[in-house]
């Protein structure tokens, strides 16, 4: 069974279902934040944040809270899109971390972000198999194959969204016996035995030695820009804009890429 990182400090996510709105256009790049220091920054800090952002989030929120000792950060980890869905229906939180631009339109187009988002990372798709891969898939023809099981997340969520344009752009007809709600639960798919590949991104695919990762070529087409943005109605808006900063400081991008996230 996958191990996943330690699970300190998470919300309940409700399961929601929304349309996605269109590819979002605009976002600005990371600008050079503040510096990290020891500010005064309190309070509980709510993130909304994808569910591939699990574990290097938990990991940032360790080095934040110790360089801000009155400060705690509370997690609702989730599909982007029930976590927009939220949001928009007025779930109080401070920070969105969307792991694609279409999930962060809807929130930006219905005036609930604070600013302009900014593009902080990027992640790619691979095909997580078992360990060892003992069905041999080399790529994804042989998910195609009788007798292989493959899961894949929803399309309404963003990896999802990614692996219909990675199959699209192969040209082939992938049908999987699972659509999940997020990328950790078609990842658990694979790593409980449930079926025999699923389409997921690098970082998850890294956590643990349950599965390993397969590259195809057809991911380059379906790279994911993962978005953040202080919220609007933040009820710690002080305190968010610091978490914020740090994410796009030296000292979040050096764990975000010791995750395997690829900087814009």
């Amino acid at each position: 069974m996958m191990v996943f990182g330690p699970v300190r400090r998470r919300l309940a996510a409700a399961v929601a279902t929304a349309a996605v709105a269109a590819a979002l256009t605009g976002c600005s790049s990371p600008a050079t934040p503040e510096p990290s220091g020891s500010t005064a920054v309190g309070g509980t800090i709510t993130v909304f944040a994808a569910a591939s952002l699990t574990d290097v989030f938990e990991d940032i929120a360790e080095d934040f809270e110790a360089a801000h000792p009155g400060a705690r950060l509370e997690f609702n980890f989730a599909g982007s899109s029930a976590l927009a869905t939220q949001i928009n229906e007025g779930a109080p939180a401070d920070v969105f971390a969307s792991a694609s631009p279409a999930t962060m339109k809807t929130v930006a187009d219905a005036g609930n972000t604070d600013g302009e988002p900014v593009v902080f990372v990027r992640n790619q798709l691979v095909i997580a198999v078992e360990a060892g891969n003992p069905k041999g898939i080399t790529g994804l023809a042989d998910l195609t194959k009788p007798g292989i099981t493959v899961a894949l997340c929803a399309e309404q969520v963003p990896c999802g969204a990614a692996a219909k344009t990675a199959i699209e752009a192969s040209g082939l007809t992938i049908t999987p016996v699972s659509y999940e709600e997020n990328v950790r639960a078609a990842l658990s798919k694979v790593s409980l035995g449930e079926v025999d590949a699923a389409l997921v991104y690098r970082t998850d695919a890294a956590v643990g030695d349950a599965v390993e990762a397969v590259d195809f070529p057809e991911s380059a087409k379906a790279i994911n820009d993962y978005l953040i943005a202080v919220l609007k109605d933040a009820p710690n808006k002080a305190a968010a804009e610091a978490f914020v900063a740090w994410v796009l400081s030296a000292d979040g991008t050096a764990v975000l890429t010791r995750y395997g996230f690829q900087l814009p």
